[in-house]
């Protein structure tokens, strides 16, 4: 695992000076990442917040080959870059190693970019998909997604008289991928740099194709100062809401268990996209079913890792 001297040492290969958010989640992801990564990399983004605040014309923030591709198909676009890689590499034209890496939102994976990732899974390509999970489409005003959680006000899913938020769950997308029987795949949070920093290391040296999805605070989309962005990334570590885990070869490992689990209302209280349920009239009804549904998938977890 790579220290924090080493990796201050190392390029930051996504320059400052973007038009992100302050506080924005994604590109601390994103610098994290491209810092743990021991090889050089060719990186894809999906149409999103990420590729918007970096990719402006004429200007670019990335420091390494980047593809900008369409909403719904960066896990395809990386797949055609690693055939192309392979097949020259077959041929002696090029020797260096190189690691392939795509970017989605939650919107461009667990909703309109699920096909494309899941056919480059089952194919097998080499590559390292990576989900900014920050929990709606951020980038077009809001609107909830299945990575939405349940009660969280959007502009697609208002919190008032009629419901409180989204009426649904949001949907296990790394259990989804798991059921690929893919080699590596792994929740992170970008609250704990040195899990996320190990997870990558490891996912760049699977022979086939890796997973990690990590939550990534918005500030605006979330309703929580800019300042507090790795604040409630922890919260939701410590809640159980985001377990930190791993699925490695068949095997399921939980990276950090809270020494004392904290109750999900802390996590809840802190954030506007869920002030409505601390006004609402059943409020003891709705925390209670979200702090269920939470400890039935933390047990669930739990089983799973032996």
């Amino acid at each position: 695992m790579p220290s924090l001297k080493e990796l201050i040492k190392k390029q930051d290969l996504l320059s400052g000076g973007h038009r992100a958010c302050a506080g924005c989640g994604a590109t601390i992801i994103v610098r994290q990442v491209l810092l743990a990564a021991q090889y050089p990399v060719v990186v894809g983004a999906s149409t999103g917040c990420l590729e918007v605040v970096t990719t402006i014309f004429p200007y670019t923030a990335w420091k390494v080959p980047f593809i900008h591709s369409a909403f719904e198909n960066v896990a395809a676009t990386i797949a055609g870059v690693e055939t192309g890689y392979r097949a020259l590499k077959e041929k002696g034209k090029i020797k260096e190693e190189i690691r392939f890496i795509a970017f989605g939102g939650d919107g461009g994976t667990y909703d309109i970019g699920l096909q494309a990732l899941s056919g480059a899974i089952e194919r097998g390509h080499r590559m390292l998909y990576i989900c900014y999970n920050n929990q709606a489409y951020m980038n077009t005003g809001i609107q909830r997604s299945s990575a939405t959680p349940y009660c969280a006000h959007t502009t697609t899913s208002p919190a008032g008289k009629v419901i409180p938020g989204k009426p649904q769950f949001r949907k296990d997308l790394t259990e989804i991928v798991i059921a690929h029987d893919i080699p590596y795949a792994a929740q992170a949070s970008l609250a704990y740099w040195n899990d996320l920093t190990k997870k990558v290391q490891k996912a760049l040296e699977v022979d086939g194709p890796s997973f990690i999805n990590v939550l990534s605070v918005c500030p605006l989309g979330w309703g929580v100062p800019s300042d507090m962005t790795v604040e409630i990334a922890r919260l939701a570590v410590e809640t159980c809401f985001w377990p930190l885990y791993e699925y490695e070869n068949g095997k399921y490992i939980i990276n950090r268990k809270p020494r004392e689990k904290k109750p999900i209302e802390e996590f809840l209280k802190k954030q506007n996209r869920f002030r409505h349920i601390f006004r609402h009239p059943d409020r003891d009804k709705i925390i209670a079913r979200i702090q269920k549904e939470i400890d039935r998938r933390w047990e669930r977890l739990l089983k799973r890792a032996g």
